[in-house]
């Protein structure tokens, strides 16, 4: 039995990732209002009534704007950062498990889920190692540096969702006034496609049968020149390479 995972969107409009082992579905993330998840899972094929689990990585809009909605509607069970919770009024939840960064893992049915702290400027934000079927999947998004724990953590991975967010010139030529783009440049930011190279040089390559970039900027980067930098990092990482679209529900990547 795989392990699979899939994007429902990926950007600075909106994330959400829905990850399937073991008979058990997560939603990671839901920076979509009610409706628009709705009609991206049936793109995707998924009845939305099957999640078990919606967990969280930080308080940003894009993550976050469908949260307390559909917690509601669909009475799934959230989970979360301590700090995340309290950085945002998510409304009343039908069911909220809150936990530190540095937390050990959780198992929902026959998932186990490992919460990861990043720099990123939010009040406590993690991402998520997710292991079952005999497989590790790393979702790693919305970090401006990589700390030696997160490597540590992101070794020896099946599946890796990585953040290719910018490229450094078209950033310091684009449309961001200065302090935006120090932001999102800063080691509190987002990770360029250089900084994704070297991250993904530094954790190895060789169980991974998908590399799939995402969050990458509609302003500051382009397809090919993401692409590029992670192949120039790693050569023979292309045949098992893919990119994600702010408005496009990508197919499954079975981890097998």
């Amino acid at each position: 039995m795989s392990l699979r995972f899939l994007s429902l969107g990926s950007g600075s409009r909106g994330n959400a990732t829905l990850v399937w082992g073991n008979g058990t579905l997560l939603l990671i993330d839901c920076g979509y209002p009610l409706k628009e998840l709705r009609r991206r899972c049936a793109l995707a094929g998924v009845d939305p009534c099957d999640i078990d689990a919606l967990f969280v990585t930080h308080e940003h809009g894009d993550h976050t704007a469908g949260v307390g909605a559909v917690a509601r509607a669909l009475k799934v069970p959230v989970w979360m950062s301590h700090g995340t919770w309290h950085a945002r009024d998510f409304g009343e939840l039908p069911e909220l498990h809150l936990f530190n960064s540095h937390d050990a893992s959780v198992r929902i049915g026959g998932l186990r889920i490992q919460p990861v702290p990043v720099p990123h400027d939010a009040r406590e934000p993690v991402q998520f190692v997710v292991e079952g079927a005999g497989r590790r999947l790393g979702l790693l998004t919305d970090l401006g540096s990589f700390t030696r724990h997160v490597a540590s953590c992101y070794r020896d991975l099946d599946g890796l969702l990585l953040e290719c967010n910018h490229d450094l010139q078209m950033l310091a030529e684009g449309p961001y006034p200065p302090r935006l783009q120090a932001r999102v440049g800063g080691d509190y930011g987002h990770l360029n496609n250089g900084q994704a190279g070297a991250l993904l040089r530094e954790i190895g390559h060789a169980r991974l049968q998908h590399l799939v970039a995402g969050h990458l900027s509609e302003k500051n980067n382009r397809p090919e020149l993401a692409r590029g930098a992670l192949c120039r990092a790693v050569p023979e990482i292309e045949s098992r390479l893919s990119l994600l679209q702010q408005d496009t529900v990508s197919g499954w990547f079975a981890i097998e």
